[in-house]
């Protein structure tokens, strides 16, 4: 009985309570997540006489990072959300053999990312950047983080499976455990043991493992309304496909981060050197505490908006959007505000570095001038794929990243006399065109996408 009102909450429930409930544990969730990728900088950016090279080095390797986490989401967000369209139609079977499936395919990844990446992690990372200095320190960190690939799998691919079957506060505590590890075991590693960059690392993997043992014991455990079952994770092609075309939108935001890392890095090294590429290590880190938030959110509309939208109820997609859309504009623009005015606090968190600290305050009031409208670039992409849209949601994706910004880095610079201004403006510049079109886009389908046949396609009972 307990299993059967979350999901009859999702049909009829207090919208705006339902998103509370989802999207907070959610947001907290992002945040604590967020600190796996920066509580490392943190620590290793105040390493006495080798912070602002030790942080340079690994900030290199957040291309590989971001693939990583590209294809662990390629199979989770994708098969999320199509397991709460088939448990809105009351096909729970469905609903297991998607998360089976999309098990399997998350370890094919784990085993082939780790033999590539550990191999050719030397010439990836000079492709990034790194110079004579900085590439030691990289490579120490990327090969150990390499080897931890499976429990970032398990985490960040089927987390997703948990948050959409209502079960919010299990899911944050996924990214709880493992952060407070991260936070304990940071410190122990890198000073008590003296082992820098490398000790960063082990502390990392350590507790990606904690919270993978988490995410495993919660979906074979009384408590889940899907079970991962042996019976279920034999990979059948009808089931997959559709949740990796689902998923390939958000593959595609990440994965090209991961490229627009590698563009800003190699243009930041070519004008600027070191430093620069040092202030953008920052802020990225900076930039995450709006876009991981924002996801969080998504997170908490989206079990809502899927489990209507296979239910035939358009007034609540409609109103579960409205909540959603509201709330990433608010958020996104109160961020903007404080990191335009505070930029140096901000900077300051992640180096005692006095020049790098200067050159990211000039640098960062550049890159964030437009990231006010993330919020409505993301809340309005997160949209089409929590109603099944894959190939606009897709279009989207690609538009900010691969049709704006890259390219943008690459030009700007031969407009502007600051060349490495002109590779921080093109931020700003494609944040505002896609928020426009991707805005534009939703709002002017929505009504269409609703009135689509899933819509109106009888719901069966149980």
């Amino acid at each position: 009985m307990a299993k059967q009102k979350k999901s009859q909450d999702m049909g009829s429930g207090s919208i705006p309570r339902l998103m509370l409930n989802l999207a907070i544990p959610a947001v907290v969730a992002q945040l604590i997540n967020m600190l796996y990728n920066i509580v490392d900088r943190i620590y290793i950016g105040h390493i006495p006489d080798a912070g602002a090279s030790a942080l340079t080095g690994v900030g290199l390797f957040l291309p590989i990072l971001m693939m990583i986490n590209a294809f662990a989401m390629l199979a989770g967000s994708g098969g999320a959300p199509r397991a709460a369209i088939a448990m809105g139609k009351n096909d729970r079977e469905g609903a297991r053999k998607i998360l089976g499936n999309c098990f399997s395919v998350l370890m094919i990844f784990a085993v082939l990312l780790t033999v590539l990446f550990y191999l050719f992690a030397p010439q990836l990372l000079r492709l990034f950047g790194a110079s004579d200095v900085t590439l030691p320190y990289a490579l120490s960190y990327a090969r150990i983080y390499i080897l931890g690939t499976v429990f970032v799998m398990i985490v960040m691919g089927l987390n997703p499976f948990i948050t959409t079957q209502g079960f919010a506060k299990f899911s944050m505590i996924t990214t709880v455990v493992g952060a407070v590890c991260n936070i304990v075991l940071d410190p122990v590693f890198i000073f008590g043991f003296g082992m820098g960059v490398q000790g960063a690392a082990i502390a990392t993997v350590l507790s990606q493992a904690v919270s993978a043992v988490w995410v495993l014991w919660f979906l074979r455990g009384p408590r889940t309304i899907l079970k991962l079952t042996l019976s279920d994770m034999k990979i059948v092609p009808q089931v997959i496909l559709p949740c990796l075309a689902l998923g390939i939108s958000t593959f595609v935001m990440l994965s090209t981060e991961s490229i627009l890392n590698i563009s800003f890095n190699s243009s930041l090294s070519r004008y600027g050197k070191d430093v620069a590429v040092g202030a953008m290590t920052i802020i990225s880190s900076c930039s995450q505490l709006i876009t991981l938030p924002l996801q969080g959110i998504c997170q908490g509309g989206q079990p809502i908006m899927s489990f209507n939208f296979g239910a035939g109820k358009k007034e609540r997609v409609k109103q579960a959007f409205r909540c959603q859309f509201t709330a990433c504009v608010s958020y996104s623009t109160v961020m903007w505000l404080l990191l335009m005015i505070f930029p140096r606090v901000f900077a300051g968190i992640f180096s005692s570095d006095s020049d790098l600290v200067d050159y990211t305050v000039w640098a960062m009031r550049i890159y964030m001038a437009g990231i006010f409208s993330t919020g409505v670039q993301i809340g309005c992409q997160q949209t089409f794929m929590a109603l099944g849209q894959a190939k606009i949601s897709l279009l989207m994706a690609c538009l900010r990243k691969l049709v704006l910004l890259i390219p943008l880095i690459f030009i700007l610079p031969h407009i502007f006399s600051n060349q490495v201004f002109g590779v921080f403006v093109a931020e700003p510049v494609s944040d505002i065109l896609a928020a426009a079109v991707t805005g534009s886009m939703l709002f002017m389908r929505l009504n269409k996408i609703l009135d689509s046949p899933v819509m109106t396609g009888e719901v069966h009972k149980e």
